[in-house]
């Protein structure tokens, strides 16, 4: 089969001026040559297309490709993740992990929480300020956490996200709101362990991969995976399979089910005080890069490789390619 690739390159980014947050959820070239090695592999012709621009001009060209593993982020919007995906279905063209809409909510982390509380999956109660007034009738007990609405690898999360009063709070949305151009989601801080879940397939078929415990070396910010801790590899990720773990590894299928997430991907998941998860948010677009993005680490450490990885996403994918 001929598969096409759609990516955002990080540098690409970063020379026209993007800063190094705005552009932290791009890919470094050793991810597109990782991918590209693995669906050659896996016996498959490869085209790199790029980003959504470049994919525009050869769909105009006349050109098509049997499937495209798309992990482009796209740059604007709460929908830059459904971007690709959706003119790829006007299209016809099959692709890899999940559909628009599928995207789109995801990326809407309180749109999100509403459907996964609505299939009885446990999340923090949460509140959306689109603007000042909207502080003034937000009643939520601290501590509380605050983060953009709509965005991804950490970004807008930092130590000064927990909040233990009504002047931080304050403070901290009005930051987002000017500092993402976008809503700030304010839900209740829960301080038990946190982890991260592998996924692959999607409905019924779906499956946990690892549920991987994530921790902070000493230096890093203690209250939450904030982009410092990410990006100065201050985080660690190692399996756990204790009765928490697996409660935690539950709570995130169950969400992978309720939002329709497909292929592969990540839910993040976060303990009370008295060690119940709760979903936070979920990454049907997970990062792919070996050796460092969540997704792959946590396979790796399952048994997983990066290939077998990748060719366990294309299994998946393979499956909706219309035969004819």
């Amino acid at each position: 089969m001929l598969i096409g690739m759609t990516y955002d390159l990080r540098d690409d980014y970063l020379a026209q001026g993007f800063s190094e947050e705005a552009a932290g959820e791009f890919d470094a070239p050793e991810t597109i040559d990782a991918l590209e090695a693995a669906i050659h592999a896996k016996g498959h012709a490869v085209e790199r297309i790029g980003s959504i621009r470049a994919l525009v001009q050869a769909l105009a060209a006349g050109r098509s490709w049997d499937l495209v593993f798309n992990i482009a982020e796209g740059v604007s919007g709460v929908c830059r993740e459904a971007q690709v995906p959706a003119l790829l279905e006007a299209y016809a063209i099959p692709c890899t992990f999940s559909s628009a809409d599928v995207l789109t909510v995801a990326m809407d982390k309180a749109l999100a929480k509403l459907v996964v509380r609505q299939a009885g999956v446990p999340t923090p109660d949460f509140a959306v300020v689109r603007s000042a007034r909207d502080l003034r009738g937000l009643s939520l007990p601290f501590p509380l956490f605050v983060k953009p609405l709509a965005e991804g690898t950490s970004m807008g999360v930092h130590e000064a996200s927990r909040v233990a009063d009504r002047q931080a709070l304050t403070a901290r949305c009005l930051d987002v709101l000017k500092t993402y151009r976008q809503p700030a989601l304010v839900e209740t801080f829960l301080p038990g362990r946190e982890f991260t879940v592998g996924l692959l397939g999607g409905g019924e078929t779906a499956r946990v991969i690892g549920v991987a415990e994530v921790t902070f070396k000493p230096g890093g910010d203690p209250s939450a995976y904030s982009f410092r801790n990410k990006m100065d590899s201050f985080d660690e990720l190692r399996l756990a399979d204790d009765e928490i773990a697996q409660a935690a590894g539950a709570v995130a299928l169950a969400a992978w089910r309720a939002l329709g997430c497909r292929d592969a991907g990540r839910v993040d998941i976060r303990c009370d005080a008295e060690g119940h998860p709760a979903f936070i948010e979920a990454n049907p677009l997970a990062g792919l890069r070996p050796g460092w993005s969540e997704l792959a680490v946590l396979a790796e450490q399952a048994g997983l490789a990066h290939p077998e990885l990748i060719g366990a996403i294309l299994d998946a994918a393979m499956a909706r390619v219309d035969p004819r």
